[in-house]
């Protein structure tokens, strides 16, 4: 690498962003430029790789604090459970709100809790475990792009993509904050 090259090279990409309800005019609609890390192009990359043109869209049209569940392997591969409550329960019981049926899942699963801007998976002390990224867990902060595992049934998480759009500005702007204030250590 030259030294003029950047180490965190940018990406610019022009969005249509509306306003906030009883904001239009106030000049926070219409057309804006937004700048991701290559990690951020990267990470789009990689989840383009494997979902088709429709589940693009649907990922894409989630609003703020949203996610989407794309079943990828199961009896029921290519359905699709959005996670828009701060409780989303998963089990073989006919009430859960992600109703898996299979022996392998049981009645009470595991559940899906919205903490503090994050989504978290939490095992409800299931018989056959619930995974993530292939690990067994209790609980697990899920990331764009992330495998649970309930049962014989493999679920990939997409989160909106406003809320991975200001992870990726916010964790932007505390490296910048960092490289500008650095410690007397």
């Amino acid at each position: 690498m030259s030294h003029h090259e950047d180490k965190n090279p940018q990406t610019s990409v022009y969005l249509r962003v509306p306003a906030p309800e009883g904001r239009s005019g106030h000049g926070v609609d219409g057309d804006t430029t937004a700048s991701f890390s290559a990690e951020f192009g990267a990470a789009l990359a990689a989840i383009d790789a494997g979902v088709t043109s429709e589940e693009t869209e649907a990922i894409a049209a989630l609003p703020a604090g949203s996610a989407l569940l794309i079943v990828r392997r199961g009896p029921n591969a290519g359905a699709r459970f959005l996670l828009d409550a701060d409780v989303t329960t998963v089990g073989r019981h006919p009430d859960a709100d992600i109703f898996l049926d299979d022996v392998t899942v049981s009645r009470r699963h595991a559940e899906f809790v919205r903490h503090e801007g994050t989504l978290e998976i939490r095992d409800l002390n299931s018989l056959n475990g619930t995974y993530y990224d292939g690990k067994r867990i209790d609980a697990a902060v899920l990331v764009d792009g992330g495998e649970v595992q309930v049962g014989k049934f493999r679920l990939t998480y997409y989160p909106s993509r406003l809320d991975v759009i200001k992870a990726d500005a916010l964790k932007s702007d505390a490296i910048r904050s960092d490289a500008s204030n650095p410690s007397d250590a």
